[in-house]
């Protein structure tokens, strides 16, 4: 079985880390994986992206025996709790602005909008952080114009600093998906990006964490609100590539492992509409990246 996809979820209260079946309906838990062929496997995935190769290898081993003797069986993943990939981020999330010309467009209207001549840098607290399924606090008393942004996060897998552009994609562990939701009132009010977009629970993130080596070179990313569809754009279209944004982001200061940068949104964020397509409470965001999967979020 190829290792594709990893996830990490709350069954019973207990919160543990796993592979998706082949069918990618069940996971093969690290706990029962490791009880049945004693393997070691950390206890939560951000310390297996540490691991590294060495991790993948004792994963796969532990998979191969299986297939063989079938001890272990795939749990339903309509049983579980999916959870954020790295539900406790141990540092900032990296996040790049004005990715998309497209994206650029919407705020600025001359005819031919200035793209940036280096990556737009920001971030966003960790404990904006939460799952699929959860619930998007609109934090009524605070803003009045609530947007989303559907983009791909890449996910760091070893430690580097001054890492050259022919290099950079060994860095990446995988991908999934995140939501940088944003309170534009805010964002513009303080002239500076974090505090808008860092308010609890606006950096939804997951399902799954898609291994580097399983990813296409190029994804595809598509939002709807309530089904309507919003953005819709590839990653072919980014103003600077991945390993660009690696570079640029290692130049003086080191990665970590678990260390998440999300890429930028393409066009048809809600404040690019005349009027704009803010979300409230009821509304339903769904982000869809190809090969990863949706990630889906109602706001309270």
């Amino acid at each position: 079985m190829m290792i594709k996809k990893l996830v990490t979820y709350e069954d019973m209260g207990l919160v543990q880390w796993g592979v998706l079946d082949e069918t990618e309906t069940g996971v093969y838990g690290a706990i029962a994986l490791e009880e049945a062929f004693f393997t070691p496997l950390p206890e939560t995935l951000l310390e297996f992206i540490r691991q590294g190769n060495e991790g993948l290898l004792a994963l796969a081993d532990a998979l191969e025996q299986n297939e063989k003797t079938y001890a272990v069986a795939a749990q339903p993943l309509d049983t579980v709790r999916i959870m954020a990939p790295i539900p406790h981020v141990e540092r900032n999330i990296f996040c790049i602005g004005k990715n998309y010309a497209d994206h650029i467009a919407e705020f600025d209207k001359t005819a031919v909008p200035e793209l940036p001549k280096y990556p737009m840098i920001f971030t966003k607290a960790t404990t904006s952080v939460i799952g699929p399924d959860d619930l998007i606090d609109p934090h009524k008393n605070v803003t009045s114009a609530l947007d989303y942004e559907g983009e791909l996060a890449v996910i760091i897998g070893k430690e580097g600093s001054d890492i050259p552009v022919g290099e950079a994609m060994d860095y990446v562990y995988g991908f999934t998906i995140l939501n940088d939701v944003t309170a534009r009132d805010l964002q513009a009010n303080h002239g500076q990006w974090f505090h808008g977009k860092s308010l609890d629970t606006f950096c939804p993130m997951g399902p799954f964490l898609l291994l580097r080596d399983a990813a296409p070179d190029t994804f595809t990313v598509v939002t709807k609100v309530n089904g309507e569809v919003r953005q819709d754009a590839t990653t072919g279209e980014f103003i600077f590539t991945i390993p660009q944004l690696i570079q640029t982001l290692s130049q003086g200061t080191t990665l970590l492992p678990g260390d998440i940068i999300a890429t930028g949104t393409p066009s048809g964020v809600g404040v690019g509409f005349n009027p704009p397509k803010f979300i409230h409470s009821g509304d339903v965001v769904e982000i869809s990246i190809s090969d990863i999967g949706t990630l889906t979020n109602k706001v309270k």
